[in-house]
């Protein structure tokens, strides 16, 4: 395991986070998305997305996190981003507010591949399991792709569990299926 810690995100680490975001699409997911909606992104404007999300969340229960790996130099490596559970976390079919105010989203937990397996991951998780609990919330809920298997293992290990929801996201007229994942925070390990 390598030496890091995890801290709130700044409006300076929405540059890393972006690049982070688009690497980490760029070379887990090439398989899963097509090539030229990965080629298509701008970084630029995943940039300001983040910086927005950073500086101006919805909620003071919104959240980004950073993972740092230290060294002689530190790395920002990874970073999670979640909130309380809203329209983008419901299945299809289900009715707004289905999911209730005690319940967390995850919308991003991405590590870099090249810093993969170094306990960035976890220590993002756990970090965010403290703020969950913290905030009143009693589930947390993730959404993976079902080709996915590194994050559904990874979460899985973590005890989380798919609930039975799925859906499709229309990527450039392409199907790519999804799961949901959901833990209870009681049972959560920390």
């Amino acid at each position: 395991m390598a030496l890091g810690y995890v801290r709130p995100a700044g409006s300076q680490d929405a540059g890393d986070i972006a690049r982070i975001q688009l690497t980490t699409w760029r070379v887990a997911y090439r398989r899963l998305l097509p090539k030229q909606v990965l080629d298509a992104v701008d970084v630029a404007w995943l940039t300001e997305r983040w910086r927005e999300s950073i500086e101006a969340p919805p909620t003071p229960r919104h959240r980004v996190l950073v993972a740092v790996e230290q060294a002689e130099q530190s790395y920002l490596v990874g970073f999670a981003a979640a909130g309380p559970a809203d329209e983008q976390a419901l299945a299809p079919g289900e009715e707004p507010g289905a999911l209730g105010p005690d319940v967390a989203a995850v919308t991003d937990l991405l590590v870099e591949p090249r810093w993969g397996r170094r306990g960035h991951g976890s220590r993002l998780l756990s970090a965010a399991v403290d703020l969950w609990r913290e905030d009143m919330f009693g589930t947390a809920i993730a959404w993976a792709y079902d080709a996915d298997a590194a994050t559904r293992k990874f979460l899985g290990s973590a005890g989380w569990e798919p609930d039975g929801a799925s859906r499709a996201l229309d990527v450039d007229d392409l199907l790519i299926p999804q799961l949901r994942l959901h833990v209870s925070l009681a049972d959560a390990p920390l």
